[in-house]
């Protein structure tokens, strides 16, 4: 099983960012994401002037500085870029890091900081139609060799070519959510890697995992697709502690989805989704700069998964 860290990138400094980034590269972790908002999430107005770091140049940024990270964002947001041009910036990215960018994208979903920036916020039904053709238009770019033509209702190309396109046979395309109806569809389509997410609360019970992962299935064979062909990920927002009122704090402050326990606690329920065909965990909550939390995750958690498996 490989491991990664979402590192924070609100209400946060960029040498924060940076040590953990750094940190993290010259240990035993697999993968680092940021976060795509313009605003920190549940901001309050007064809270928008803290910092959000822009999710691409910040994850590209990241690339530059490590060479052992695979690097990814959890996730973009479809509706603030042309996917042609998330495309375009993820081929760079890509090739500039040598293969190890992952194009993880969503349907978009914080109203507010559509208002503040002045994009339209359309309804649900057309976020999910525009993602999913968003999402055939980039599996499209980044697996031809040749121009692409896209005709699409929201998206079009006209002999497109990425280049530079992937650094080795294509960008995996990890989509976000596990909408049963529209987003698993989508997956099971066009998609590489599924994110279970913890910070949505349920992503956290084995059961949820295996409901979702039937559902997929299911599309699947509707697509005429091996689901075996789709890597399964977990996003887990995880607390280390056998303090029971910590493990309170933490699980009312990161939300009802979050891990929080003893070491064999956590290695336990880690255990269970390994089983189950979780191939990584990217664990949420560790504070960016907190490089002692940080070591305590790599060294209690990482280690004693990765000689278990």
């Amino acid at each position: 099983m490989d491991f990664g860290v979402q590192v924070n990138v609100y209400r946060t400094s960029w040498d924060a960012v940076r040590s953990s980034v750094e940190a993290m590269d010259a240990g035993s972790w697999d993968s680092v994401w940021f976060a795509d908002h313009f605003i920190p999430p549940g901001a309050t107005r007064e809270q928008e002037a803290l910092t959000a770091f822009e999710g691409l140049s910040a994850i590209a940024f990241a690339g530059g500085m490590t060479k052992n990270l695979r690097l990814g964002n959890l996730v973009l947001g479809n509706t603030y870029r042309n996917p042609a041009l998330v495309a375009k910036i993820a081929g760079t990215i890509d090739t500039a890091s040598e293969g190890r960018f992952t194009l993880a994208i969503g349907a978009g979903w914080y109203q507010r900081e559509h208002e503040a920036y002045g994009w339209t916020f359309p309804s649900m039904k057309e976020r999910q139609d525009r993602f999913e053709e968003a999402v055939q238009l980039i599996r499209a770019l980044v697996h031809s060799r040749e121009p692409v033509d896209f005709d699409g209702e929201y998206y079009r190309l006209s002999g497109a070519l990425l280049s530079p396109g992937a650094y080795g046979d294509s960008i995996p395309i990890m989509v976000g959510g596990t909408g049963a109806k529209r987003t698993l569809r989508t997956l099971a389509r066009y998609g590489d890697i599924m994110n279970l997410d913890g910070w949505a609360g349920g992503g956290m019970a084995l059961e949820y995992y295996l409901a979702k992962a039937e559902i997929l299935e299911r599309h699947c064979e509707d697509a005429g697709r091996d689901p075996a062909e789709i890597r399964r990920t977990l996003l887990m927002p995880c607390y280390l502690t056998q303090d029971k009122e910590l493990i309170e704090r933490a699980v009312r402050n990161l939300g009802p989805g979050t891990v929080a326990g003893s070491r064999q606690y956590i290695l336990d329920r880690i255990g269970e989704f390994d089983e189950a065909g979780i191939s990584e965990i990217i664990f949420g909550g560790i504070p960016s700069g907190d490089l002692e939390r940080l070591q305590q995750f790599e060294e209690q958690i990482v280690s004693s998964a990765g000689n278990a498996a």
